[in-house]
């Protein structure tokens, strides 16, 4: 089983709005996230999805998944103190339904510019190497700096890669590390990959495109809207 688990309970502070988080901002009458599902529900190996959601948009969540025929949602779950308990809130309602050799795939609501290959590269990827995170290539200089503002090195950008999402693992790995992370007291991992890292498992990668931004400032948004615009126009003028 294939499930896809996506996190939305940030409020956006970096966004600026006042009237709705960033991830139901709309564009051409569709918020965000239902951009981001759009992919999940309808790629054909996708099984189920969850959903972490800020606990008083969950009622507007519902309806908007009703407007869009978004189907394939079993689970919507308010989010936790921080985004790691928000994630386990997802993990432990996926592993109370769902037997412990699925594969679950971790992404942000806000993160809408995936495609059907990439979703496809993740689930191949926990098959044959037990986890997939996506990555792109680091293509600025990158500097080892401290607090002084001292450049300490300079690192080899062909070695580096920035960790995006999707970020995909079986049910029983991910949700046991969640469970050790808990009994440690440890609730502020930054993400899925890094908390894998740390208790000892290996992690592969998956290449993704520079176009999968993290939506989460103004700047974010518009880049967004120039890219769904272009992709629209390439499909009416056969580009």
């Amino acid at each position: 089983m294939n499930v896809a688990l996506i996190f939305a309970g940030g409020s956006g502070t970096r966004m600026n709005t006042k009237s709705r988080p960033k991830q139901f901002l709309e564009l051409h009458g569709k918020e965000i996230i239902i951009y981001t599902l759009e992919h999940f529900e309808r790629h054909p190996d996708i099984d189920a999805i969850a959903i972490v959601c800020i606990e008083p948009w969950i009622e507007y969540l519902k309806k908007a998944l009703k407007k869009h025929d978004i189907t394939k949602v079993k689970w919507i779950v308010p989010g936790g103190e921080t985004g790691q308990d928000s994630i386990f809130n997802g993990l432990d309602a996926i592993h109370k339904d769902c037997p412990e050799d699925s594969i679950v795939l971790i992404h942000d609501g806000v993160r809408p510019l995936i495609n059907e290959q990439l979703i496809s590269d993740n689930i191949a990827s926990v098959k044959e190497n037990g986890s997939a995170i996506t990555v792109t290539p680091v293509i600025e200089t990158v500097m080892l700096t401290e607090n002084d503002n001292k450049v300490y090195k300079s690192v080899n950008r062909d070695k580096c890669c920035t960790a995006k999402a999707p970020q995909s693992f079986y049910l029983k790995d991910i949700y046991g590390a969640h469970m050790k992370a808990r009994e440690e007291g440890i609730h502020n991992k930054i993400d899925s990959a890094t908390m894998m890292s740390d208790y000892g498992y290996s992690l592969y990668t998956v290449a993704g495109g520079p176009e999968n931004i993290k939506i989460t400032t103004p700047t974010d948004y518009y880049i967004f809207k120039a890219l769904v615009d272009v992709m629209e126009n390439s499909q009416i003028f056969g580009l």
